[in-house]
């Protein structure tokens, strides 16, 4: 179960987090691809909003969400930088601080120190021309949009590092929620998290199931595969938990590796419960 982050600053921020919390995961550096297709609005804040208001052939509802979300985003980046900030604090709220800030800084309204970063004195916020981008299948008549809007893509060819998270244990997995919180959107951290919540449940399923006993590893993945999709309800719904042969294999190495079980002679045995 992984999350992807882009920058040094990030990775470092987010692994001393999890290590301050005891939280066991592993980093994986390899060169990312990211990119973005879409159309480019160019302006101050008020002009930009008076092109989204203008432009045809795009979902007009769709844009001006996407563009007062990115002005709220601004507005908030500013009201920190009129007094001055540490970087690297600021670039733990979120990937977004990262390119607000490169936009400023190319605007060239920036005093920074090394350490703190800050509103050069004498701007005046409401001239500072920015780029909002916005992609483009929310765009319907390219023709009529490419009138007001610039085409835009921009690819990302450098290092990102992936987060595997080794924990099985539910309370600590609610905790790697909590922490990842202040660095992923709500719809990628979701997605994640909901994973290591599955893959917990099911590895304290397998503890269950072997109570104080032996179970044949052959016979005990049978079982669970014969009981897929397992579904869990909740106080808000239910959990579908759907899994193959592999997931279970992965989990029992898991389990295995972080001393839950032990697997000798082809036979699985608990060694101790979840969250001793």
């Amino acid at each position: 179960m992984r999350l992807i982050v882009r920058g040094k600053h990030i990775r470092d921020s987010l692994a001393a987090e999890l290590r301050k919390e005891g939280i066991k995961f592993e980093v994986r550096e390899r060169l990312g691809y990211d990119g973005f297709i879409g159309y480019m609005l160019t302006g101050t804040l008020d002009e930009i909003e008076k092109a989204v208001e203008s432009i045809e052939g795009v979902d007009r509802d769709a844009l001006r969400e996407g563009f007062m979300s990115f002005k709220e985003s601004v507005t908030h980046i500013l009201e920190h930088l009129k007094v001055g900030e540490d970087a690297e604090k600021l670039l733990m709220e979120g990937a977004w601080v990262g390119d607000i800030l490169d936009q400023l800084h190319r605007a060239g309204v920036l005093d920074y120190d090394g350490k703190t970063v800050k509103l050069r004195e004498g701007v005046d916020p409401s001239s500072i021309r920015f780029e909002f981008k916005f992609p483009f299948n929310i765009v319907h008549n390219p023709e009529e949009a490419e009138k007001v809007a610039k085409q835009f893509v921009f690819t990302d060819l450098l290092p990102e590092y992936e987060f595997e998270f080794l924990e099985l244990d539910i309370a600590r997995i609610n905790k790697i929620g909590s922490i990842a919180g202040r660095y992923f959107p709500e719809d990628v951290l979701l997605k994640a998290y909901f994973a290591l919540i599955s893959r917990g449940i099911l590895a304290e399923e397998i503890l269950r199931v072997l109570k104080d006993g032996k179970i044949p590893e052959e016979e005990l993945i049978k079982s669970f595969m014969r009981a897929a999709p397992m579904a869990i309800p909740t106080p808000k719904g239910t959990l579908v938990i759907n899994y193959s042969k592999e997931a279970i294999e992965e989990t029992l190495k898991l389990l295995k590796k972080l001393g839950y079980i032990e697997i000798k002679g082809g036979k699985v045995r608990k060694i101790r419960e979840m969250g001793e």
